[in-house]
């Protein structure tokens, strides 16, 4: 059996892991395995030096690995408006089995994710030299951000009687090296003690400007949760995001959060921390014994 066999049927193997938790009701589960598997498609698809596959299968690939992440934000939003179903990700799996002779169209009008690499939670622990290396060299300055998707952000929920909405403006961040980050952008997450997504990931846009020491973004993040239905322990995390052109990947350079006694009206700055993300927040280590900070402000809308 050739490699690339091995590799399909692999995949195959996973799709069906994470369907099966799907059906059953064990969420976490099916979302880490489409997650996992969303990443290693992506990451073929993004290969160079690659040619298992033809460049139309990699767009397939591409597409697949879309649909893996849309079902897994459906099972993390219960209030989803486009909930991207399970019966609609079981008709792909043909296609994942098949890949080396599947020659139709594809079923489902979705684009291929950017064909940049997110990495996942874990694979970052080694860039910190790199990163070091490249703020040395000066390498990866830019005079202005390139284009990228346009964010992810969530519209306001709906008012409720005696109910809390928390609006989050996020306004600058300090870093030392600020003028040297492409594509920045900020992940924003809700998540519980054992650091489960308790509302849909979203992202802003990328950064208006820069200057001197700060990023500026000014934008607004609608929380996808009225305040008192977060339960106690939850924390609202902000990744502070940029592209590395060389290793053609965005990642994660530092982490905020903001538990829940500091939401209260007005202009709060938080401290700035070390990758990789600890959302159950055991580990913590300063980025900089310098006083640079996330800025935010909060708006709270009580009906």
């Amino acid at each position: 059996m050739s490699d690339v066999t091995k590799t399909v049927q692999k995949w195959h193997a996973s799709f069906k892991k994470g369907t099966d938790f799907d059906s059953w009701g064990q969420l976490v589960e099916a979302i880490d395995e489409y997650q996992i598997l969303a990443r290693q498609l992506q990451k073929e698809v993004q290969s160079s030096n690659s040619h298992d596959f033809s460049e139309e299968q990699k767009k397939t690939l591409g597409k697949f690995a879309t649909c893996l992440e849309m079902r897994s934000a459906s099972l993390q939003c219960t209030q989803s408006q486009e909930e991207f179903k399970l019966e609609d990700l079981k008709k792909l799996e043909p296609i994942i089995k098949n890949i080396l002779t599947y020659n139709k169209d594809f079923p489902f009008d979705v684009q291929p994710v950017p064909l940049r690499k997110i990495l996942a939670p874990g694979e970052e622990e080694n860039l910190e030299l790199e990163e070091e290396l490249d703020a040395a060299t000066g390498a990866g300055s830019t005079p202005s951000f390139p284009s990228r998707v346009p964010g992810t952000l969530l519209p306001r929920l709906p008012s409720e009687p005696g109910m809390t909405l928390l609006t989050l403006t996020i306004e600058k961040i300090g870093l030392k090296d600020a003028g040297q980050c492409i594509d920045p952008y900020i992940t924003v997450s809700v998540k519980d003690l054992n650091g489960i997504d308790l509302n849909p990931v979203q992202e802003t846009p990328v950064a208006t400007r820069k200057e001197d020491t700060y990023i500026h973004f000014s934008v607004d993040v609608e929380i996808q949760k009225h305040v008192e239905k977060l339960p106690k322990g939850a924390a609202i995390f902000f990744e502070f995001k940029h592209y590395k052109p060389k290793k053609r990947f965005t990642s994660t350079k530092c982490f905020a959060f903001m538990e829940m006694d500091e939401i209260k009206p007005g202009p709060i700055v938080i401290e700035l921390y070390k990758k990789p993300t600890d959302f159950k927040r055991k580990k913590l280590n300063l980025l900089t014994k310098k006083p640079l900070y996330l800025h935010l402000n909060q708006t709270l809308h009580k009906d």
